[in-house]
Order: structure tokens, then sequence, then C-alpha cells
């Protein structure tokens, strides 16, 4: 696991609200729900090439690109690194590993500078427990973004299986 290149001062709540706000994953949430949130992100820097996690690490953070960009990849025996997605600003990852208790299923490397807001596994969990409304509106959306996510695997797979290429 790499360390991080810096932490820097964390950004007034506000600006961390408004940064949530843009964030699709949070789409739609109260502006109490994104106070609640930002009060619980903390702030990290990273170079290019710096590997934020690897498959099978333990999944204890998700990751919101505020600048810069994130590979996530995974190795394939014979191959090398296949590249899954290239995430820039406003982009979440990491956060299937705050829903189970499943090892990360991918790698994650700065693929350009980034800053990035992270919130633990754990400061996470407490929040949902102690925010019963928010955690409905916060897993409401998860479904409504795993749903797309599982639709377009659906179609590459469809396209790769008609395609000869699976």
């Amino acid at each position: 696991m790499a360390v991080f290149a810096s932490q820097t001062a964390p950004m007034p709540t506000t600006e961390r609200e408004a940064q949530l706000a843009r964030v699709p994953f949070f789409e739609g949430l109260t502006r109490t729900a994104l106070s609640l949130i930002a009060r619980v992100t903390a702030e990290e820097s990273h170079a290019t090439g710096t590997k934020l996690f690897q498959y099978g690490d333990p999944g204890d953070k998700l990751f919101i690109i505020l600048e810069g960009k994130v590979r996530i990849s995974r190795e394939v025996a014979g191959i090398g690194e296949e590249a899954l997605a290239v995430l820039g600003p406003n982009e979440v990852f990491g956060e299937m590993s705050l829903f189970d208790e499943s090892p990360r299923s991918a790698d994650a490397r700065v693929h350009e500078p980034c800053r990035a807001l992270v919130i633990t596994k754990e400061a996470f969990d407490d929040l949902l427990f102690l925010h019963k409304d928010l955690a409905y509106e916060v897993l409401w959306n998860c479904v409504r973004i795993l749903s797309v996510r599982l639709r377009e695997t659906n179609e590459k797979l469809t396209f790769l299986t008609s395609s000869g290429k699976f």
C-alpha cells in the first residue's frame, strides 16, 4: 500500500458540501445530508503512479476525485494490466468496500496528479448508523448507480458474446 503523498489543510465544510453536491453518487441528497457527509471526509493529494490500493486489499475507504485522474485496472495473466476505467473529477471509486466486507476487486493507481476526498468505512458506517434517513438516501443512490453499472456490464457482455470475443 502506498504512503499518501500529502494531506492538505481541510477545505471549509460548505465548500465540501458544494463539491459533494456535484458528485452523481450523492445526487439528490439534502443539504443536511451533504453537511453530515462532508464532516467525515478528509482530503488527500497523490502523485502520478501512486497505487491507492490493489486487488485483494481490505476495502477501507471510498474516494471522491476532486482533481486529476485515477485508473482502475486488473492484472490479466499473460496480458498485463487491463484498464477497466479512467476516472476524473466528481467520480467515486472504492464504494463497494463500504457495503460489504469483501477485499478490493481491482487496482487503483493515480493516472494524473490528483486531489481526492476520502471517507473511511468506519466513519461511513457510524454516520449511517446514527442517521437512518441519511442511510436510506445514500443507499437508494447506490442501488440506482449499481443498477446502471449492471446494465452497462450486461451490454458489454452481450457485445462480447455476439462478436465472438468472449
